[in-house]
């Protein structure tokens, strides 16, 4: 069990963690949807410079994440899927972050941090569920590591330092464009003027060098894009600054961003919170002061751009994880306790949760929770329920088997958290996958809606306004790209509406005759796709 601590220990649970399903389900609601379209749109030779969506420009994020998950969904052709391939770049980056937070802990504040840091980065609740999915911000995570682990090397090796950290800030820029510069080009100025370590010549030098290479690296992007299509360029640009344009967030929100906050970053900020106090005397010294100023950094951006998404705290986890992980080796033996079986206790929960959702499905048992599950999917059919069942009680055996032989060491609680949450998820993509992808997949639809349009071989469908992942999911299952309605109208004999529970229903005159519907989902996931035709 000692072996757990080590490097192949540490590469075989990561890589459970991540693989794990993160393939075998459609392209889901929300984002993994959404963020599969540009990857599709490059696969079929469009939007290669500026992402797109259907065929429209998407300026939300630059083409790193995009151009790394079509080059993985090609290569995995013959193997898999175009969308789960494409997936595989959320794995490549978390993984990637992975690595590079070991190694700025281990550069921060020793070797024995380096495990602490991993299974503490694979404990975090609110990573599970981001890294499974197609999600560019992942991406811009892994870099901010990699500048982390790059400035945290200035100091013993500050050439070197300086070009890794360089190369994270350009890449941070083409990963989320001026968000990922916000959130590491500073760190170079904070690390030059505040820490008593780098203010060596040399290390002054290789800052300064780093900050020239990154500038300019990541210039070539927006200067191809500029050169090859300047009209996409300034689209990108002004919609790149409005984001910082608008209102911050309101104070009324505040108290909700830091209820997410607390679930999203458990179990890293009570453990930073120890890490901050144990060292109260020494916070002006590289090793706390730089996770210290990303955190302040990834906080004050949140802020700034007033976005409600889960997935703007993840810019917080791998400066979160380096303070923690400093923290972990001193925690009382009480408290580091208390850490260890909370954990275990936690996650037993949850575990018991999932296999009550399970039942549910098959025994319709306990009766409010399989009401909610029916209601979710009406027409779902589970199969597969003993074999379900037997990995089921094997995942659970194998995790009180490892809990069990844990040995007593300071990273046996962070240990039981990455091995908790590890246990969950495939617990959870064991029993509960078929349901999920039964109900946040939108290949039903529109597979029926290509059998609806065969009879009526319209020159185009009009639309009143589809979210980016059912055009994804009309693009990628049946071929379909409906156009807008502009302000003029649109000449289209054939209108398409989607109304979910959230949006009021639309309300059309009488030229049009519904000659389709189909409703997917059900309570608050409740999707109504509806075809009109003008008579």
């Amino acid at each position: 069990m000692p072996r757990l601590f080590g490097p192949v220990g540490l590469v075989v649970l990561a890589a459970v963690y991540l693989l794990v399903g993160l393939t075998g389900h459609d392209p889901w609601r929300g984002d993994d949807a959404a963020h599969f379209g540009p990857v599709l749109g490059m696969l079929q030779g469009e939007g290669l410079l500026m992402p797109r969506i259907a065929g429209e420009p998407s300026t939300v994020f630059p083409p790193l994440y995009y151009w790394t998950a079509a080059l993985l969904a090609q290569a995995f052709a013959w193997l898999l899927p175009l969308h789960d391939g494409a997936r595989l770049a959320s794995a490549l980056f978390t993984g990637l972050a992975l690595l590079w937070i070991a190694q700025a802990a281990d550069r921060l504040y020793g070797r024995h941090t380096r495990t602490p840091a991993v299974l503490l980065t694979l404990g975090t609740l609110g990573l599970a569920i981001h890294a499974h999915l197609t999600q560019p911000m992942l991406a811009l995570m892994a870099m901010q590591a990699l500048t982390l682990a790059g400035l945290a090397r200035v100091a013993t090796a500050p050439v070197s330092g300086g070009l890794q950290a360089a190369l994270g800030v350009a890449l941070a820029f083409l990963a989320a464009g001026t968000s990922g510069v916000l959130l590491t080009l500073p760190l170079f100025l904070l690390v030059l003027l505040g820490s008593p370590e780098c203010r060596t010549p040399r290390a002054s030098g290789a800052l300064l060098l780093g900050l020239c290479l990154a500038v300019t690296l990541g210039a070539l992007w927006p200067l191809a894009l500029h050169y090859h299509h300047p009209e996409l360029f300034q689209l990108w640009w002004s919609d790149n600054w409005s984001r910082f344009g608008a209102e911050p967030l309101p104070l009324t929100e505040y108290g909700k961003l830091l209820e997410e906050f607390g679930w999203f970053a458990w179990p890293l900020w009570p453990i930073a919170l120890w890490t901050l106090w144990h060292a109260r005397r020494r916070l002006g010294g590289l090793p706390l002061l730089l996770p210290l100023a990303a955190c302040v950094l990834a906080a004050g951006w949140i802020v700034l751009i007033n976005r409600d998404e889960p997935t703007t705290l993840l810019p917080l986890i791998a400066p979160l994880v380096l303070l923690a992980a400093a923290g972990v080796p001193h925690l009382r033996r009480g408290a580091a306790n208390a850490f260890d079986w909370f954990g275990v206790m936690t996650f037993a929960v949850f575990g018991l949760l999932v296999w009550l959702g399970w039942t549910a499905q098959v025994f319709a048992w306990p009766p409010g929770l399989a009401r909610h599950v029916e209601r979710y999917g009406a027409d779902f059919v589970l199969r597969g329920e003993l074999v379900q069942a037997l990995l089921g009680i094997a995942i659970c055996a194998a995790w009180l088997l490892f809990a069990w032989r844990l040995p007593r060491s300071p990273a046996r609680g962070p240990a039981n958290w990455a091995l908790g949450m590890t246990m969950l998820w495939c617990l959870a993509v064991t029993l509960l996958m078929p349901w999920f992808d039964h109900g946040r997949s939108y290949r039903a639809p529109a597979e029926s809606l290509a059998l609806v349009l065969a009879d009526e071989h319209p020159d185009c469908i009009a639309t009143t306004g589809l979210s980016d992942g059912v055009r994804v999911s009309l693009d990628y299952f049946a071929g379909l790209r409906p156009e807008s309605v502009r302000a003029a109208g649109s000449p289209c004999r054939l209108l398409l509406v989607h109304d979910d529970r959230r949006a009021a229903p639309r309300k059309l005159s009488q030229e049009w005759t519904l000659l389709w519907e189909h409703r997917r989902g059900g309570g608050r996931q409740l999707d109504i796709f509806r075809l009109y035709r003008r008579d």
